[in-house]
């Protein structure tokens, strides 16, 4: 027996685990032979949970790959298909579902199989159903033309727009109902003045905080948010940023090339940085694209992408930090970035402090920023522009002895000013 509500599909999806759940109307042009369309940005990335993406230069269409952990799922069993991924063509730009049938013998392949030139009509009543899930999986069932499942989902998409990425069934992540609870919660905190300075541990153990950059863990504290490394939203599917001066901190990856790659942060800062008289050593410095630093005298470049025309994005393109004598301190390739960017950044609060440092502790004000919904290419518009600039911190104690260690702090910044530019909507909200 199949599915034929949408209440006991997600029911089902929700018992294996779906957190998110949302579809897409599919098309006739749909199937295994010209893959799934998800839609036409990179913006789908914010959706799926996803595996290391991989460039493919030597493709005749360029792209991007990112594999999926991908279920077919029935009222019984949930089969994996093996070969499914997300494809990423940066020349439209648009992103496809593909290998989604491969190796699995319950998925819905007679739904999926290309229709001949003759029997077209350009109307198609089928609905592939996702669910994700907090461990990486994607769900997925599709709900055939006529069926009672399909039919059921057609009335919810009457009241949709027709530019909709998907039609989410759950909550909405970007959604105003998820936006007014983040903003309830940061008032909140707000109407609670001063907040001594505190951290969560991985366990979501409170500690106390002396250092006087505690504004962001504060706050991650105060919202339950446990610090972990995988690039998800925050809160709610909200990334949330605290801020004290004009400039603001975007991301730190780390770069996987160049002499930073090859040797590691440690040896980085020693060959690259400044000295003091405590035996410390420092890489600072404001770094834009094109401009040499008066503090490195290195220089920020962006190669495979283009400022006039953003659709002209190089798969193997990376940033690179140019030293002196024209070597490559440092690379950070498209590939890790946009993972990066799109998961963590469709949508983010931009929370401004007040320090006081008797005892250590902060304030959080109005107003608040919310940006909403970006792009990968917007980032490297900024970069490109002078907007978003390299602004490194880290540090090595007792650099150049056995005892040494190294602080890695790589980054990427704006102007709050400048931070417009990153979102294709972006408000002043006061609580």
């Amino acid at each position: 027996m199949d599915f034929q509500t949408i209440a006991q599909l997600e029911a089902r999806f929700s018992d294996l685990g779906a957190t998110r759940i949302f579809c897409k109307r599919l098309s006739e042009n749909d199937n295994t032979k010209q893959q799934i369309y998800l839609g036409g940005n990179f913006e789908v990335l914010s959706f799926f949970p996803f595996g290391e993406i991989t460039a493919h230069s030597e493709l005749k269409e360029p792209n991007f790959k990112a594999p999926l952990e991908f279920y077919w799922v029935d009222q019984t069993n949930a089969e994996k298909a093996e070969g499914a991924q997300l494809i990423l063509y940066p020349k439209y730009p648009e992103v496809r579902l593909s290998g989604f049938l491969a190796g699995c013998k319950s998925a819905p392949s007679k739904h999926l199989q290309p229709i001949p030139k003759e029997s077209r009509d350009k109307k198609d009543g089928r609905f592939l159903i996702f669910g994700t899930t907090s461990d990486g999986k994607t769900l997925a069932h599709l709900a055939p033309e006529f069926s009672s499942l399909a039919n059921d989902i057609a009335i919810k998409f009457l009241s949709v727009p027709p530019n909709g990425l998907f039609l989410e069934l759950t909550v909405p992540i970007g959604s105003s109902q998820n936006k007014l609870l983040v903003m309830d919660a940061l008032r909140s905190i707000q109407n609670q003045g001063f907040h001594t300075s505190r951290r969560l541990d991985k366990f979501g153990i409170i500690k106390d905080y002396a250092a006087l950059n505690g504004g962001g863990y504060t706050l991650e504290a105060l919202l339950g948010i446990i610090p972990n490394g995988r690039s998800e939203p925050d809160y709610l599917g909200w990334e949330i940023k605290s801020y004290s001066k004009d400039r603001i901190t975007l991301m730190t990856p780390e770069p996987k090339g160049g002499y930073y790659g090859k040797h590691g942060a440690k040896a980085f800062v020693e060959h690259y940085g400044h000295g003091r008289d405590d035996g410390s050593m420092y890489f600072t410095g404001s770094h834009k694209v094109g401009i040499v630093s008066s503090t490195t005298g290195m220089k920020l470049q962006v190669h495979g992408f283009n400022l006039l025309n953003p659709k002209q994005l190089n798969v193997d393109g990376n940033i690179v930090l140019i030293d002196s004598k024209g070597n490559d301190a440092a690379i950070w390739s498209f590939t890790e970035l946009l993972s990066h960017w799109n998961r963590k950044h469709a949508f983010a609060a931009y929370v401004p402090y007040t320090l006081q440092k008797m005892p250590v502790s902060y304030k959080y004000n109005n107003p608040v920023l919310m940006g909403e919904h970006t792009d990968f290419q917007k980032y490297l518009a900024a970069l490109c522009n002078g907007s978003v600039i390299f602004d490194p911190g880290s540090k090595v104690t007792d650099a150049n002895t056995n005892k040494s260690k190294i602080k890695a702090r790589s980054q990427f910044r704006i102007s709050i000013s400048k931070l417009s530019q990153l979102y294709e909507k972006l408000t002043l909200e006061h609580l």
